[in-house]
This record gives C-alpha cells, sequence and structure tokens, in this order.
C-alpha cells in the first residue's frame, strides 16, 4: 500500500524559509516566533541580529 502524502504545513514551510533565508537555525525561528508573531520582517531584523552576534 503506498504511503499517503503529508498535508501541506504552511508553519513548517514559513520556519523552514526563514532557516533558510537568513542562516539561523529551525529552532532559532521557532523561538523567535514564539517572541515576535509571525510578522516576516521581524523575524527576519531578529534572526539577522541573531546571526550577526554568533560571529
Amino acid at each position: 500500500m503506498a504511503e499517503e502524502p503529508k498535508p501541506f504545513d504552511p508553519r513548517a514551510e514559513f520556519v523552514r524559509n526563514v532557516a533558510r533565508e537568513t542562516g539561523i537555525t529551525e529552532e532559532q525561528v521557532r523561538y523567535l516566533i514564539a517572541m515576535l508573531g509571525y510578522d516576516h520582517s521581524s523575524i527576519v531584523r531578529e534572526a539577522r541580529i541573531l546571526k550577526k552576534g554568533e560571529a
């Protein structure tokens, strides 16, 4: 029997895209979402600050 495809999860896709775009981990993106909500520009801004602090 064929395995059923998983339903599309836009939240998981958002996390993956932001992680790929900014260079931080998916766990870090989830933390920022918990703090800021799903506002893309705010998350990207904080992710860049976070990434700069790692260097």
